[in-house]
């Protein structure tokens, strides 16, 4: 992933009302949703909710699908797993084996970023 595709998804999701719509297709998963299901949910305007959502899909993280009349709206989750790669690829300098539990053999978060334990005097400094 490029920068400027990572900054493109970050201002469209910086907005909270992009932000509530996005998860909220993430929870409906595979099914996605039509605009009016989403506008109910989030008591948002139609007007104002077609603004976001034409957003999002601009940004491509949402794809759209015609059904008849209605538009069904699906998070782009290849893409957001693409960012999440692009945000953490560096982790621990590129040796992401430090990022493994040794219990459970599974990425682990605190695993990272443990630093070592400060003596006395360093703490001081």
């Amino acid at each position: 992933m490029e920068s400027k595709t990572a900054v493109k998804i970050f201002e469209s999701l910086s907005s909270g009302i992009r932000l509530d719509i996005y998860r909220m297709l993430v929870k409906a998963g595979s099914t996605g949703m039509v605009a009016g299901q989403i506008a109910s949910e989030l008591e948002v305007p139609p007007s104002n909710l077609s603004f976001h959502l034409k957003a999002l899909v601009h940004a491509e993280l949402l794809e759209v699908e015609q059904e008849g009349r209605f538009l069904r709206y699906r998070a782009n989750m290849p893409l957001m797993f693409s960012l999440i790669t692009y945000l953490t690829e560096e982790c621990c300098q590129g040796e992401l084996a430090q990022c493994i539990s040794p219990e459970t053999g599974e990425l682990d978060s605190s695993s990272c970023f443990r630093s070592p334990s400060l003596t006395s005097n360093e703490a001081k400094t």
